[in-house]
């Protein structure tokens, strides 16, 4: 009976010991909303390791008479058990901070970025030399184990292990240029298997060669499934890691990779592509711009039914198509590609108008800050190319002694253009 009482005795005495004193809770209730504010923003200060001093020096004038042992207690208690509506103030500590903050993880997006390009590059520029090295001075232990075929084999597994295992890395930066190394190793090595080239320059010459071959099978296998792979991995890297967005721009370009590479739509091009091209060529034109104007059709097709879904899931995939939309109009609709019809020229330019002022009535009304910023860079960048090729139906850029004022004209088009940008904002949204 004895222990049954001091083990209750006990319970009491900790759950006193967790509860704020009474002192605290007459402060906490005698707190107005700026004080509670300025609390709150103490304690985030406090906990992200940032000095204090100067900061509670600045408003401690808004308490009479708080200890710094009342005060820190004040602040953890608002931390933890209130629900406070924050909104940090122009200039203030915290604002600064939650810049820095954003500054710095764009700082490690470029660094991933620019990691990536460059492990890729080294991988391009010293594989030849490592598998030859292993090759003739390692032979007679490790033939076997390197032979081209062996080794492809061993890639391949050791891409699929770091897109397995690099999701639990904590740190952005290590774990995206993994997770990208392993992507690679996929796409690269089962395009390796599937063409049985185990060399880069020979697999991509199948790739390009096979593309528009006449072969369904060899398209599929060395296209096709090579991107399905990919595909299936970003969708797994995706799920795992959903605040990585952009993975979301990846799985939409290797998806409509691997769409598109099936061979039946080489067959429906001719049917497709004339939506952007309606006008009868008489000229040559690369095959491979019908190609790009079809599989644009197909992914403002696909665009249109996730965007009837109303579904918030897709918006991430909505705008990485809208993204790559824009950038096929801007490569679709230029000059080059409709030299020897103006009528299609002229067709284009309307089109690309009229589906980035459509983009941007739907952004707006959607508030995605994200595809507004799309529509107008792609249109700021649309109206610069079409001032650059106004003087391609004249004369050249660089001939004559009139490239100064073209430039001098090209700064005034900037100029204006940032001036609307502003002015519309303005109209748009308030500041």
């Amino acid at each position: 009976m004895k222990k049954i009482l001091l083990l209750f005795l006990l319970c009491c005495l900790g759950a006193y010991a967790n509860t704020p004193s009474e002192n605290i809770v007459s402060h906490l209730s005698s707190l107005n909303e700026k004080q509670r504010n300025t609390l709150y923003e103490f304690e985030v200060l406090k906990r992200n390791g940032c000095k204090t001093d100067q900061f509670w020096q600045e408003n401690k004038n808004q308490f009479s008479e708080l200890d710094a042992k009342t005060r820190d207690e004040l602040a953890q208690q608002i931390f933890e058990n209130s629900s406070v509506v924050y909104k940090p103030q122009k200039n203030s500590a915290v604002q600064i901070w939650m810049q820095t903050q954003l500054l710095t993880n764009w700082m490690f997006y470029l660094s991933a970025f620019i990691a990536i390009c460059a492990v890729i590059a080294l991988f391009k520029k010293y594989w030849s030399l490592l598998i030859g090295f292993l090759l003739k001075r390692l032979e007679p232990v490790l033939r076997y184990l390197f032979s081209p075929l062996l080794l492809t084999c061993e890639l391949l597994i050791v891409g699929i292990a770091c897109v397995f295992y690099a999701v639990s890395i904590e740190d952005f930066v290590v774990r995206t240029v993994i997770i990208h190394l392993g992507l690679f190793l996929l796409w690269s090595q089962s395009t390796a298997l599937f063409t049985k080239e185990y060399w880069v320059k020979k697999y991509i010459f199948e790739i390009e060669s096979n593309f528009w071959g006449k072969e369904p099978w060899e398209t599929i296998k060395t296209i096709c499934l090579p991107a399905v792979l990919v595909t299936l991995a970003l969708w797994s890297v995706l799920y795992k890691v959903p605040a990585d967005i952009f993975y979301n721009y990846e799985i939409v370009i290797s998806g409509i990779a691997s769409i598109y590479a099936l061979p039946f739509w080489r067959n429906l091009e001719k049917y497709i592509y004339p939506i952007l091209f309606p006008f009868k060529n008489e000229g040559y034109r690369a095959r491979s711009i019908n190609s790009l104007g079809a599989c644009t059709v197909i992914a403002i097709v696909l665009t249109v039914v996730l965007i009837l879904q109303w579904n918030t899931a897709f918006y991430n995939v909505i705008a990485a198509f809208i993204s790559l939309e824009i950038f096929s109009f801007l490569i679709l609709s230029s000059k080059v590609n409709c030299k020897y019809n103006l009528r299609n020229y002229y067709y284009l330019q309307f089109i690309a108008v009229l589906f980035l002022v459509l983009v941007f009535l739907y952004s707006y009304e959607m508030h995605s800050n994200e595809l507004i910023w799309f529509s107008l860079i792609g249109s700021c960048l649309f109206v610069i190319l079409k001032y650059l090729e106004i003087f391609a139906f004249f004369s050249s850029w660089k001939r004559g002694n009139s490239w100064a004022w073209k430039l001098l004209g090209l700064a005034a088009l900037l100029w204006v253009l940032g001036k609307g940008i502003l002015y519309f904002s303005k109209l748009l949204f308030v500041i």
